[in-house]
């Protein structure tokens, strides 16, 4: 079996990048649009997903028109909820609880936000949804991230050493099934 590629996008910068960003609803810049429509340019698909927020959105819908697609929202492929932290800068922060959330996301998940066992079993589901032929999939760091780590195998330190920055696109080769496998065969940032 040949498997289908998959395409991660992270959406382009936000209107305030450089915050904790989880469930928050920023707008996207102009040039971040640009950039992901620029970045999708590269690689051919069938179908397109997108997380519902609107920086995933709305940068979805942007590469879609032009190839006539249709876009799938799926909330699923949102970022990590950061709960109290959520639209803060790092630096606002206490160091000490954002240095424990990196190091161990599940057990020190940010106060009342998301922790990490459930972004990957939520970005697992959504994974298992997909309909088995190239697709194209703008979400979020967190969420490719998480990504990695059910597809190849990946712990969360590992997933966490990829610099996914605004409009990086990483593509994978997938194997479905019952346990779902995957090789990397791009990375462009």
């Amino acid at each position: 079996m040949s498997g289908f590629l998959l395409h991660l996008l992270r959406h382009g910068a936000p209107a305030t990048p450089g915050l904790l960003l989880g469930h928050d609803d920023m707008a996207p810049t102009a040039a971040g649009l640009a950039a992901c429509t620029q970045r999708a340019q590269s690689v051919d698909f069938a179908g397109i997903v997108a997380s519902d927020l609107r920086r995933c959105a709305a940068a979805a819908q942007a590469i879609a028109a032009p190839r006539a697609l249709p876009v799938q929202l799926d909330r699923r492929w949102r970022e990590l909820d950061f709960g109290a932290w959520d639209g803060l800068a790092p630096a606002q922060v206490s160091c000490a609880a954002l240095t424990a959330f990196w190091v161990d996301p599940d057990a020190h998940a940010p106060p009342g936000g998301e922790r990490w066992s459930a972004l990957r079993a939520r970005v697992a589901a959504a994974l298992a949804d997909l309909p088995g032929s190239d697709t194209l999939v703008v979400t979020h760091g967190g969420a490719m991230r998480a990504a990695l780590t059910v597809l190849c195998g990946f712990v969360s330190e590992q997933a966490w050493a990829f610099d996914l920055p605004y409009a990086a696109l990483l593509s994978l080769r997938v194997w479905p099934g019952e346990r779902p496998m995957a090789q990397i065969v791009g990375l462009a940032t």
